[in-house]
């Protein structure tokens, strides 16, 4: 049996953390009869590298207007690789040391060969997620030299999309037959088969069209164009339901009765769960048409009940939604014009939305779940050691 170090900065047995991806990874493992040692919780926020760093942040801030990454702090990360290290040398016969990220293993000196499995580089997320932009130059040299670090010392670097791993080739000249790219499973604690679905599909309303945005950030993750797709469709005369959970729509106007806003819901409570799934599983699209992101694993839950999704081609999105498979992905200049034709089309022709849900579930079933997705990390380790 292959014996992993699974290595996090974060408790990874807490599924609150990083929205649960390192729980669900770390779970989907273990299910494929790998023995998988935890190596988590070496971040301390209150070590002395920890708070000059903090220090550094402030500084750079109020003195420079730039932002600062702690999280990029060659001292720190260093900090994290010794903690590593010495929780390594209490383990035995490990035959691989992994990573939900590369940020703890890129000062890493060990015997053993080193993975990871992620969503993004550095150079793919500056100047394209809000926090990646206006970076300083000192951020900028330590990330750019963090991930060049770990990409040269790992064995196998895994991405969640042909963008991201697109991006370690091309902006740190990693050898392309070390990339491997497995897209991320749906953090969903739901086992629905076929027939299930099908009476989920087939009960949603023909006369009426239930979008949901599920986001935290209404800027990002598009929600204004959610929001303009939703009043265009009631102004042509089909009734639409815009469902927003998450985050606070913000608009120019008062909030319109079409938009049914239901604040955070959390999935750490069984209820929260159970609650999320309900509207995802009532609503004939999931919309979130973002500006920036990597891998929304919310895509893949919404596939999981033969939920369809609309989004733009940006990031690594595109390796999740393929058009009129599991959903439909819209240039970044797309007229709201253009949602509105496709989905209007597809609700006059029900029998041609149902194809499209039945095959969006079928996407999750066969590629966007954690045990299709570890099976196929499984094995690509086995063949990197």
């Amino acid at each position: 049996m292959m014996k992993l170090a699974y290595v996090t900065t974060y408790n990874a047995e807490d599924v609150a953390n990083w929205s649960g991806t390192g729980f669900h990874i770390l779970q989907a493992l273990r299910k494929q009869s790998l023995q998988v040692e935890l190596i988590g919780s070496i971040k301390n926020k209150y070590s002395p590298v920890s708070l000059a760093s903090k220090g550094r942040e402030y500084l750079y801030k109020w003195l420079f207007k730039q932002k600062y990454l702690c999280d990029r702090e060659p001292l720190l990360l260093k900090q994290y690789a010794k903690k590593t290290v010495q929780h390594l040398a209490e383990l035995k016969d490990v035959d691989l040391v992994f990573s939900p990220g590369t940020m703890h293993i890129g000062h890493l000196e060990c015997d053993r060969p080193i993975g990871f499995w992620t969503d993004a580089t550095f150079a793919s997320l500056v100047d394209f997620y809000p926090q990646y932009s206006n970076l300083c130059e000192e951020s900028l040299k330590n990330g750019h030299l963090m991930e060049q670090q770990t990409l040269d010392r790992c064995k196998i670097a895994i991405y969640s999309s042909e963008w991201s791993a697109q991006s370690a080739i091309n902006n740190y000249q990693i050898d392309p037959a070390k990339v491997k790219v497995v897209p991320f499973g749906a953090n969903v604690n739901h086992h629905k088969n076929f027939k299930e679905i099908q009476s989920l599909i087939q009960s949603r309303p023909t006369n009426q069209c239930k979008l949901l945005f599920l986001g935290v950030d209404w800027y990002r993750k598009g929600g204004q164009i959610a929001f303009e797709v939703a009043k265009a469709l009631n102004q042509s005369g089909l009734p639409t339901e815009l469902t927003v959970v998450g985050c606070e729509p913000i608009l120019d106007e008062p909030i319109p009765d079409f938009v049914k806003y239901l604040g955070f819901i959390s999935k750490a409570t069984t209820k929260g769960r159970e609650k999320l799934n309900q509207i995802i599983a009532q609503s004939h699209f999931l919309i979130l048409p973002a500006i920036a992101d990597c891998t929304p694993i919310v895509f893949c839950e919404a596939n999981s009940f033969g939920v369809p999704c609309l989004s733009i081609k940006v990031g690594g999105i595109p390796t999740v939604i393929k058009d009129n498979i599991n959903g439909k992905l819209f240039a970044q200049e797309a007229e709201i014009s253009e949602y509105c034709q496709y989905i209007a089309n597809l609700l006059t022709n029900y029998p041609q939305y149902q194809q499209l849900a039945y095959s969006a579930f079928h996407e999750y079933e066969t590629r966007l779940n954690w045990t299709v997705a570890a099976r196929t990390v499984k094995r690509l380790l086995q063949e990197a050691i």
